[in-house]
C-alpha cells in the first residue's frame, strides 16, 4: 500500500478517535481499541494476525507500566488515608509563613503530586486552600491556582504517572533519566507558574455562590465549615505579624494518634525516586559487573523501588500507627479499582502504537515528519500539544504521540538521554492548553468556583505558559546530552 494511502488511514484513525471521545463520549480505552482495529484492517494487517497484534501491543505496554501505576497508587492511598498529605501541607504552611502561603501550597502540590494522582491530590489539598483563604480573607484563587497547576505539571511530566510512564517506555527512554532531568525542570516550571498565577489572581473573578459560602461563610458551631475549618488567623495589617491558617479537620487515619510527621512523609515520597536515580547514576559511573552496580540495578528498577516504598509506607504510616494487617491490606486494595481504567488506557495506547508499526503506517508518518525538517524535540512537543488541545486527556495525548513518533525516533538513532528529553517534551505539550474538553479543567474550576470564561483566562492560560516554559527548558538541555 502506498504511503499516501497509509497516511490517509492514519489521519482518518486519529479523527475517528477524536470523534468517538469528544462527540460520542466513548470511554478512551474502548475508543483506542476500536480505532486500532479499524486502522489495522484498513491498512492491510491480515485478519489472522489482528488478535496477536492487539495482544502484543497490550502485553508489551502493560508489562512495563501496570505494576508501576498500581504500586504508585497504593503509596498515594496510604499517604492520603494516614493523614500524611494534610500534615505535610500544614507543616509547609507553618514554615513558610502567611505571606508565602501560596508558595507553601505550591510546594505541597508539587511534592504530593509525585505519588498522588492529580484528581486525588486536588481533592486532598483543596480543602486546605479553602481553610487558608477563609483565614486570610483573600481570594481562593491566590492559593488554589498555583497549587493545582503544580500537581498537573507533575502529572504530565513525571513517572509514576501513567502517561509519562507509558510514553517513556514506548519510545525507549530511561525512567531514571526522565526523573533526573524532569524533577529540576518541573520544579522551575512550577516556580514560574507560582509567579504567573500571582499576576493572574490579582484580578477579581466571579465566584460560584455555593463555593463562596463554603469558603468564606461563617463557621458552624464548633468551628467547622462544610469543606474545611480555619483556625485563628492574625492579619498582618492588624500588627500581629505572621498569619497562620490551620485546618482542624484531618484526613481519616483510623487511629487517634497524631498524623505522620513532615519528615516521615517526605522521606517516604522521595525514597523510590532516590533508588531509581541511584541506579541511573550507577549505570553511568560504576564498572559493568561490579557488585554495587548489580545491587543498585535491582533496587533502582522502578517496580522494585516502588514495592520497597509500599512496604515502608505500610509499616511507618500504617502498622506503627495502629493499623492491623487487614486494615493495611484494605487500604492498599482500595487504591486499585480507581486506577484500573488508568492502567487500561495506556495499554490501549500501546495497541494503537503496535498497529501503526505493524501496518506500516508508522513508517509512512515518519517519512512525512522527517521531510518537514523540524527537530524531533519540537515535533514531540507540537504533536502532544495538538492532541492535548483536540481531545483533552494528557494521558491519551502522551501515549498517542509516543505511538506516532516511535518509528521516527528509532530512525533518528537518538541516545537514551535524548529520548528522555523527547519524553519530557511530550509532557510539556500534554501540560498545555487544559480547557473545556479536559476533565481536569472542569474539576479545578468547579472546586475553585470559577465560570467557564474565568477558567479559560486563568487555568488555561497558566497551564499553557507552563507547558511552553517546560519545552523551552527541555530544549535548552538538548545540546548537553
Amino acid at each position: 500500500m502506498s504511503h499516501t494511502a497509509l497516511l490517509v488511514i492514519a489521519v482518518a484513525g486519529v479523527v475517528a478517535l477524536l470523534l468517538l471521545i469528544l462527540r460520542a463520549k466513548v470511554q478512551p480505552f474502548v475508543a483506542l481499541v476500536v480505532v486500532s482495529i479499524g486502522v489495522a484492517l484498513a491498512a492491510g494487517v491480515p485478519a489472522a494476525d489482528l488478535v496477536k497484534t492487539i495482544e502484543d501491543g497490550m502485553g508489551s505496554t502493560l508489562g512495563h507500566i501496570a505494576t508501576i501505576i498500581a504500586l504508585g497508587a497504593m503509596i498515594g492511598r496510604i499517604v492520603e488515608l494516614s493523614g500524611g498529605a494534610h500534615a505535610f501541607a500544614h507543616h509547609l504552611i507553618e514554615r513558610f509563613g502567611s505571606r508565602r502561603t501560596p508558595l507553601a501550597l505550591t510546594v505541597a502540590g508539587f511534592v504530593l503530586g509525585i505519588p498522588v494522582f492529580f484528581e486525588v491530590g486536588l481533592i486532598i489539598l483543596m480543602p486546605i486552600a479553602y481553610g487558608v483563604a477563609r483565614a486570610s480573607r483573600k481570594p481562593l484563587l491566590v492559593y488554589a491556582l498555583p497549587m493545582g497547576a503544580a500537581m498537573l505539571t507533575v502529572h504530565a511530566f513525571l513517572p509514576p504517572h501513567p502517561g509519562a510512564v507509558a510514553a517513556t517506555e514506548a519510545i525507549g527512554a530511561s525512567q531514571g533519566l526522565v526523573l533526573l532531568m524532569g524533577i529540576p525542570i518541573t520544579a522551575v516550571v512550577v516556580l514560574l507558574g507560582s509567579f504567573v498565577s500571582r499576576r493572574l489572581s490579582r484580578r477579581e473573578y466571579p465566584m460560584d455562590p455555593t463555593v463562596d459560602a463554603e469558603v468564606y461563610g461563617e463557621p458552624e458551631a464548633g468551628g467547622q465549615g462544610t469543606h474545611a475549618t480555619a483556625g485563628t488567623a492574625e492579619s498582618p495589617s492588624s500588627g500581629g505579624g505572621k498569619a497562620t491558617a490551620v485546618l482542624t479537620r484531618q484526613a481519616p487515619s483510623g487511629t487517634d494518634l497524631p498524623p505522620p510527621s513532615f519528615g516521615m512523609v517526605l522521606a517516604l515520597i522521595v525514597t523510590p525516586i532516590l533508588l531509581i536515580l541511584l541506579d541511573t547514576i550507577g549505570q553511568n559511573t560504576l564498572t559493568e559487573g561490579s557488585t554495587l552496580r548489580a545491587v543498585l540495578t535491582v533496587l533502582g528498577a522502578p517496580m522494585v523501588a516502588l514495592l520497597i516504598d509500599v512496604a515502608l509506607c505500610g509499616w511507618f504510616l500504617g502498622a506503627r500507627r495502629g493499623w492491623n494487617r487487614a486494615r493495611i491490606a484494605e487500604v492498599m486494595g482500595s487504591a486499585l479499582p480507581p486506577v484500573a481504567m488508568v492502567i487500561l488506557v495506556p495499554g490501549a495506547g500501546g495497541v494503537f502504537g503496535k498497529v501503526l508499526v505493524a501496518s506500516g503506517v508508522g513508517d509512512a508518518i515518519a517519512d512525512v515528519l522527517e521531510r518537514t525538517g523540524l527537530p524531533v524535540l519540537l515535533l514531540a512537543f507540537l504533536t502532544s500539544l495538538a492532541l492535548r488541545a483536540a481531545q483533552g486527556s494528557a494521558t491519551v495525548a502522551l501515549i498517542t504521540t509516543a505511538g506516532i513518533l516511535t518509528p521516527l525516533l528509532h530512525r533518528a538513532d537518538l541516545s537514551t538521554g535524548q529520548l528522555s528529553l523527547v519524553a519530557l517534551a511530550m509532557g510539556a505539550g500534554a501540560l498545555a492548553l487544559s480547557h473545556i474538553n479536559d476533565a481536569g479543567y472542569w474539576m479545578f474550576t468547579k472546586l475553585a468556583g470559577l465560570d467557564v470564561a474565568a477558567g479559560l483566562r486563568t487555568w488555561t492560560v497558566l497551564t499553557t505558559v507552563m507547558g511552553c516554559a517546560g519545552f523551552a527548558l527541555t530544549a535548552a538541555l538538548w545540546p548537553l546530552v
